[in-house]
């Protein structure tokens, strides 16, 4: 049947969900969803969108979750199809139901104890340490993948803030790629960092970059001393570089950059006093009486 402008059809609803799925800041799918739900009125439809939008969101986000008493963060690099996932600590698999937000059929994952596996357990035990110490609340994984006949190891962090209570919500994610070859590796390692305020304002910072380097892999200990160093002095640069970038934003942008000249006061404009006195004034005028 032709769809017209007041009823949208099945595809063009379904299209118009995904879109706006795809568009959450993290933290902020599950009320986006409920939001959407409550708008498009076809709970089936959204419920099939949100378990299939969900699961690309949970893996670009690392999100984390709770299992066995320790955390494995959703991603790419663990994701064994069929919203399966690989533990890489205690070497099983689970099954994740996007929709509910909750683990299945935990099983057994075969998994060759070989050098990799030592050379992940090491540097996970450094990332560890080094994530416990320097983020507030942070989560990380280490995982073995192959190319080939070359083994590649990704180290992936996620560190989140949400406070919607206090209208705001933050993630800041990097994942760190490298081929275990004799001697040197080569590094590269990406962030990102997304910011969503939301009070009195509607303001969102997506902050990315892509970082190398080469480090020496003829010890695994050393490897990941090495490692950890240069991600520290990574973090500290991007960190840094994001408040002088705030800062430079806050003293120029109202000031100069502009296209129309603004009267800037650092202050909020109350318009409920405002609306108030417009309603007094309109009282005020209409009992008053004709000239």
């Amino acid at each position: 049947s032709m769809c017209t402008r007041q009823d949208l059809c099945k595809p063009e609803k379904a299209s118009l969900i995904c879109s706006l799925l795809r568009q959450s800041p993290p933290g902020e799918f599950g009320q986006v969803a409920r939001d959407l739900s409550a708008l498009v009125q076809d709970e089936q439809l959204v419920r099939q969108e949100v378990a299939r939008i969900g699961a690309s969101h949970n893996k670009n986000n690392f999100t984390p979750i709770k299992i066995n008493g320790h955390t494995v963060l959703l991603t790419h690099y663990n994701d064994l199809g069929g919203n399966r996932f690989f533990d890489p600590q205690d070497k099983f698999s689970f099954e994740f139901d996007h929709l509910h937000g909750v683990t299945r059929k935990p099983q057994l994952h075969g998994v060759m104890l070989d050098e990799g596996e030592l050379w992940l357990e090491t540097l996970h035990k450094g990332l560890k340490a080094y994530v416990n110490c320097h983020f507030p609340v942070a989560n990380c994984c280490v995982f073995k993948k192959s190319l080939g006949k070359r083994q590649m190891l990704v180290a992936c962090i996620e560190a989140h803030q949400y406070q919607p209570s206090n209208h705001w919500n933050s993630l800041w994610k990097s994942d760190w790629t490298f081929t275990l070859t004799p001697f040197t590796t080569h590094v590269t390692g990406i962030f990102l960092l997304q910011i969503h305020y939301f009070k009195d304002a509607n303001l969102h910072v997506t902050v990315s970059k892509s970082v190398s380097d080469t480090l020496n892999t003829i010890d695994r200990s050393q490897f990941a001393t090495d490692f950890v160093k240069f991600l520290k002095a990574e973090d500290t640069r991007f960190h840094t570089a994001i408040l002088e970038n705030l800062q430079a934003f806050s003293e120029d942008t109202w000031g100069k950059n502009l296209r129309r000249k603004l009267p800037v006061t650092r202050t909020f404009i109350n318009w409920s006093k405002l609306l108030y006195y417009q309603h007094l004034n309109t009282d005020v005028s209409n009992t008053e009486a004709p000239p």
